[in-house]
Parts: C-alpha cells; sequence; structure tokens
C-alpha cells in the first residue's frame, strides 16, 4: 500500500457510496491544492512543498460532504481552529502534513460548522472552488 503522511491514513478505510476513500480524496486534492486555496494570511507562504498549508478547514468540509460524519477543530493561536474529520470513529487529517513533526491532539476538541467558517465570504469561494475542481476530475462527489 502507498504511505502517506497525513494523520491517520493507516485507518481511512472508509468509503464513500462511488468507492472514495480519504487517500483517493487526498490524491486528487493533491493536485487541485494551490496558492488561491490557501488561507489569505498563510498564502506568503505557500508552496507546491507544502500544499496543505492554509487547506484544512474547506479541506474537513468537502471530506464532510463525501463520507459524512463530523468536523473538529484543535485550537490555535490566535483563536484559529485546525480543522480535520471524524466518519464512524475514523479520526483523519488529510491536510496534517502542513505541521511538519508538531503532533497535534485528536481529542476532545470542539465541533466546527460550516455556516460559522463559511460566514467569511473568502473561506465559502475557496470551498465552492475546491469542490468544483474535484467534481471536474471526479464527476459526480456521490
Amino acid at each position: 500500500m502507498k504511505q502517506y503522511n497525513f494523520y491517520g491514513w493507516e485507518t481511512a478505510n472508509i468509503k464513500a457510496p462511488h468507492g472514495m476513500t480519504p487517500r483517493d480524496l487526498y490524491d486528487v486534492l493533491s493536485e487541485i491544492w494551490c496558492e488561491y486555496t490557501c488561507a489569505p494570511r498563510l498564502r506568503a507562504n505557500w508552496s507546491e512543498d507544502n500544499r496543505t498549508l492554509g487547506q484544512c478547514s474547506i479541506t474537513a468540509f468537502l471530506a464532510q460532504d463525501i463520507f459524512g460524519g463530523k468536523v473538529y477543530g484543535v485550537p490555535r493561536e490566535g483563536g484559529n481552529y485546525h480543522c480535520y474529520n471524524v466518519v464512524d470513529g475514523c479520526v483523519f487529517d488529510l491536510t496534517s502534513e502542513q505541521f511538519g513533526d508538531e503532533k497535534l491532539c485528536y481529542e476532545n476538541n470542539p465541533e466546527q460548522f460550516r455556516e460559522v467558517h463559511f460566514a467569511k465570504e473568502e473561506k465559502r469561494l475557496r470551498y465552492e472552488y475546491l469542490k468544483n475542481e474535484l467534481t471536474k476530475k471526479i464527476g459526480s462527489m456521490c
């Protein structure tokens, strides 16, 4: 099996109705994540070598669209949250690579809601762009 560097990749065996796994989604998103989809406050540091930088919330909510489950957030400095997914007890974080060797705690974190995150229009637009590009690559998401 191909090895990945995102948190939970080894046990991310859940499948969407069309057969996609989180590893499959990571592979496709790796071709889509770009400076535009990166959070504006982090864009200056975005690079092809760190494609997951600033992509967490839009990626986690897109994964929720595909796999269901809930999105949670690891508290970060400045009142921000790093978002990840939990689906039927399976915890995975498609964008954890951006933190390098830093170990995040994936227990007892608050649930995150798209209504709160997408109240920021720029974030909603980045999410819609990511979703549209994904649909172009794989067709229907369900």
